[in-house]
């Protein structure tokens, strides 16, 4: 009996064969394709949670930003300087972290409840001491003022960086507020030494308050 298959056989033998690996190679590439898709769809994903965990982080640093104040306090206070707040916090919590107020501070010249606001410059005055307002050089986010001389309360050396103005006007200053504190920048023109030239150089400089 003949062991050799016959033409036809071989064919379709053959035939089966080349059928058989022709499906495996196409499983093997819808596989391939499969997985390229999921790590793809994959790496977007992870894409969009990194985006996502820096604008988180990005908001939280803001959210910081806002809920902290730096303010300046100074005078009748044991610690002055730089002080770190909460938004919202008042000039008693200040006092307690600038150490407490000193024996000779004067309460009633102060407003322990007021609120503070980022970049004020407090001053506690000394029972006596001739200061009618919690701060001597209010800084405000308002350009135009932040950088001027309050005239009302500012110090000595204060009013000698002022155009025009030597030791002799600057005492002159502080005698004449002393006895009747200023309600317009106009009223210098009343101490003595004090013309329209000189206030028209200083003017844009000082402020009442």
């Amino acid at each position: 009996m003949d062991n050799y298959f016959t033409k036809k056989e071989q064919i379709i033998i053959l035939s089966f064969v080349l059928t058989v690996v022709g499906f495996i190679g196409f499983k093997l590439g819808t596989s391939n394709n499969f997985d390229r898709g999921e790590r793809s769809e994959f790496e977007d994903t992870l894409v969009d949670f990194e985006e996502d965990k820096d604008k988180e982080v990005i908001e939280d640093e803001s959210f910081f930003e806002d809920s902290v104040i730096m303010i300046h306090i100074s005078g009748q206070v044991h610690v002055p300087g730089i002080i770190q707040l909460n938004s919202g916090e008042r000039l008693i919590d200040a006092i307690e972290l600038a150490g407490g107020l000193k024996k000779d501070a004067d309460l009633d010249k102060i407003n322990l409840a007021r609120k503070l606001s980022d970049e004020d410059k407090i001053y506690i005055p000394a029972i006596g001491e001739d200061i009618e307002i919690e701060s001597y050089m209010e800084i405000s986010s308002d350009e135009d003022t932040s950088t001027k001389i309050n005239v009302n309360v500012c110090t000595k050396e204060e009013l000698t960086s002022l155009p025009g103005i030597g030791d002799a006007i600057a005492d002159r200053i502080i005698e004449y507020r002393e006895s009747t504190p200023f309600s317009s920048v106009e009223d210098l023109m009343n101490v003595s030494g004090i013309g329209e030239k000189k206030f028209e150089d200083m003017k844009d400089l000082i402020i009442i308050k």
